[in-house]
């Protein structure tokens, strides 16, 4: 051919492969927006979120659907950029709570009661109750497949602070197995509610009460083993619950109605999936935990059936609570059922 033709070819064909390149790339790009909007269509912009603030009283794997909520973006969904604060204690993130430091509180429902008692004008009301059993287990310094819960009397106890649920709970337990808790066994009560797995590691006590992973972390260094489950031998127990403040929750309804939505969500998935699944969606709240411990305790926690179906707050439990706290000489008197809890967002949240 002659040059020029050959030229006029070559050039032809390499318009025809750049329209066709091209064309091929626009519908890639098309698909690749087409895709990030469906990715990102359930969750809303940061721009449009509502940040909420919530004081958790530990941070414990025994809050797994709560963190199956954040992890799996369920708040996100629901319009919320939540703010996770760890109080350490019921009585620090009540106190969190009364000073506007948080929006909700996340702890045992006993605080609500004392606060109630002391006659707030402002209190914290229960909306949704997320664990129905303690999550906390009796760690021994010797291993035993006998354990009988006689085997404390004489013997020296971590417990926790007075008042609170996980030294309330043992002392009910102490009491169902014909146990007087004030002179049978010796409660260590003065020390720290994250000191106590290390106090016992060092010496402190014949036995200490720990939530996870302290107590699987004990058992893993040699120090303990777990004998007991208090979430099993005391029975289902209102053990944490949400409140807000009365004039919080009057002010912001669609918050802690969207709050309570993703918290379902967060239940559901624990109710539907197996450990495993559950250890991985929570793995990034517990770094220092490594996968297969975390799957154990996660395990350990769904057996004994720790977590409600739902996030509705029965009359019975609170009952049963107020009852417990009664026995324990820290009620002054019951406080009503209808002024504290309110079931109307956990139970639109399964609608």
């Amino acid at each position: 051919l002659h040059p020029r033709v050959r030229r006029q070819r070559q050039m032809c064909i390499r318009d025809r492969f750049m329209k066709y390149y091209f064309k091929r790339l626009t519908a890639v790009f098309c698909l690749c927006a087409l895709l990030a909007c469906l990715c990102t269509g359930c969750r809303q912009s940061s721009s449009d979120l509502t940040t909420v603030t919530l004081n958790e009283v530990a941070h414990s794997i025994f809050y797994a659907p709560q963190y199956v909520a954040i992890e799996l973006g369920y708040f996100e969904e629901e319009g919320i950029d939540l703010n996770l604060v760890t109080g350490f204690g019921a009585d620090k993130t009540m106190s969190a709570l009364i000073a506007d430091e948080a929006d909700i509180g996340f702890m045992g429902s006993e605080s609500s009661i004392y606060l109630y008692n002391q006659g707030a004008e402002d209190y914290a009301v229960n909306f949704a109750q997320l664990t129905q059993r303690a999550g906390n287990f009796l760690v021994a310094r010797e291993d035993t497949d006998n354990f009988q819960w006689s085997d404390l009397v004489g013997k020296e106890i971590i417990g926790g602070r007075p008042g609170g649920m996980p030294q309330m709970v043992l002392e009910y337990i102490l009491k169902l197995n014909n146990i007087n808790p004030e002179t049978d066994v010796t409660l260590v009560q003065n020390i720290d509610f994250g000191n106590t797995s290390g106090a016992f590691a060092g010496g402190t006590g014949d036995y200490t009460v720990e939530f996870e992973p302290s107590a699987t972390a004990l058992e893993q260094d040699g120090a303990g083993y777990v004998v007991a489950s208090l979430g099993v031998d005391s029975g289902y127990v209102p053990y944490t619950a949400y409140c807000a403040k009365q004039s919080y929750m009057e002010a912001h309804p669609d918050i802690i109605q969207s709050f309570t939505n993703a918290l379902q969500k967060g239940m559901d998935y624990v109710n539907s999936h197996s450990a495993e699944e559950i250890a991985e969606v929570i793995a990034p709240q517990f770094a220092e935990t490594d996968p297969a411990t975390l799957t154990i305790i996660v395990e350990r926690y769904a057996v004994q059936d720790t977590w409600k179906d739902n996030l509705i707050f029965e009359e019975d439990s609170f009952l049963l609570l107020e009852n417990i706290l009664n026995e324990a000489g820290e009620l002054d008197s019951y406080a009503p059922y209808e002024d504290l809890v309110d079931t109307g967002y956990a139970e639109t949240a399964i609608q």
